[in-house]
């Protein structure tokens, strides 16, 4: 059986970390194990659907390199969905009902006032129906066949579909409800793996025989536990974070996308610098039951840390035109961020401004520049130029270096100064020192 999955999106908003978990592994199983990962636009909600979130949704994920391989939305598939329903609809399993919410509520709030559980309550056949209202529609569970499946990460799951209330699949205008378009297009597409949150696991039950009563088997599920803040619940600052905010703070995909592939299972979280070694090595055999922590500081970390090992050759195309591979290799280690790299660049090409140095300190350069000045530049210039500095001034550690550190890059820390100055150079060493000890 070759492995179909899909991420199913609704474009009423931009991807945040919650579904952009969800699409990943997806993609990350259907990689690993040869297959295809399908992207479907959930837009059936013409109300809150919105073009230009379709099109941001896609560029996300393209910038994240979750491309999918092929595409289909929901608006562009409602006459199949109407011939499955009329299909399902002539054998009985889905049924019109009346109700308004303001009674399914008061019937709702009787049952468990009477410690029932508030479970849908079927009209006996022959029921009279309401003048000049229009129904909605319900599926019609089948109370005598319990619902089993073996979930890929939470195991055995057993409901009795008497405890559970016929889904709305239809409101009264004609719209669409999530659950039985989604089991269409499963059927239709070829779907072999649902991968999402463990929220939708009694929605799962409830599909799982619409799939029977299509004439299909059910795919296998994989319900993940839920994402939340590292304080303890999905906050909102949790929804505004995702691949715009990334992009827009200079963050690599790869650093968020290393972090949702882990966390939560046992696996190490470290940074990987591509899919195929994430997917090569993803399983749902090591996710765990508990609610998964999230935390952006370890977006940051990680991002530093894959920076520190790109080579050049997967970041040139994104460099200053002027930027040779022995500055990104000079400077990657300092690096928190690939846009950090322009302002370094500019310490070894350009001006710097270093801030008033106290009166000793400018003596010190005056000094460095006169032993500089004579220095042979082919020979481990920055150990010969400390090592005269600390025989004549008598200084040492932090007191020799951290002033020159100023007067060369302007910063209080950095690379290492042996290959800064190496990369800076003679003349621009001579004429920063010069500069420093002057003011």
């Amino acid at each position: 059986m070759s492995v179909v999955t899909r991420f199913a999106p609704s474009p009423t908003g931009r991807l945040h970390v919650g579904n952009i978990r969800t699409a990943l592994h997806n993609f990350l199983f259907a990689r690993k194990h040869r297959g295809r990962f399908l992207l479907r636009i959930d837009d059936t909600d013409r109300e809150r659907s919105r073009e230009e979130f379709v099109e941001a949704i896609r560029d996300d994920l393209g910038w994240m390199g979750l491309d999918p391989d092929t595409g289909v939305r929901q608006s562009e598939r409602f006459d199949l969905y109407e011939r499955e329903f009329d299909r399902l609809k002539s054998v009985g399993r889905v049924y019109p009902c009346y109700e308004t919410p303001e009674e399914l509520e008061l019937r709702r709030k009787v049952l468990l006032g009477r410690g029932l559980p508030p479970v849908y309550e079927r009209k006996p056949d022959g029921a009279p129906l309401p003048e000049g209202r229009r129904p909605h529609w319900r599926f019609r569970l089948d109370h005598e066949r319990p619902i089993e499946w073996t979930d890929l990460i939470r195991g055995p799951q057993r409901f009795d579909p008497k405890l559970l209330s016929d889904p709305v699949v239809r409101r009264e205008d004609g719209s669409w409800l999530y659950l039985l378009p989604s089991v269409i297009d499963d059927v239709d597409l070829g779907i072999t793996h649902i991968v999402r949150g463990e929220d939708h696991v009694t929605n799962s039950a409830a599909q799982i025989q619409m799939f029977e009563a299509l004439g299909s088997e059910a795919p296998s599920f994989a319900h993940e536990a839920l994402l939340v803040a590292s304080e303890g619940k999905l906050s909102k600052r949790l929804g505004s974070y995702g691949a715009e905010h990334l992009r827009e703070e200079g963050v690599e995909p790869m650093a968020m996308l290393s972090l949702l592939a882990r966390i939560g299972t046992s696996q190490p979280v470290e940074p990987i610098a591509s899919l195929d070694e994430l997917a090569s090595e993803f399983d749902f055999a090591h996710f765990g039951r508990a609610p998964t922590h999230f935390d952006p500081q370890e977006v940051e970390h990680l991002n530093a840390r894959l920076l520190h090992k790109l080579d050049y050759d997967a970041v040139k195309d994104r460099l200053p035109a002027d930027a040779a591979e022995e500055d990104w290799l000079l400077l990657r280690p300092n690096l928190k961020r690939l846009s950090d790299f322009r302002s370094w660049l500019d310490v070894l090409r350009g001006d710097v401004d270093v801030p008033e140095l106290a009166h000793d300190e400018r003596l010190l350069m005056k000094d460095a520049a006169a032993v500089a000045e004579g220095l042979d530049w082919t020979q481990e210039p920055w150990r010969a130029l400390t090592a005269e500095l600390k025989a004549t001034s008598g200084r040492k550690g932090r007191e020799l270096f951290h002033p020159l550190r100023l007067a060369l890059t302007g910063r209080e820390s950095g690379p290492e100064m042996a290959g800064l100055i190496e990369r800076m150079g003679k003349d621009l060493t001579l004429k920063r020192l010069k500069a420093a000890a002057k003011r």
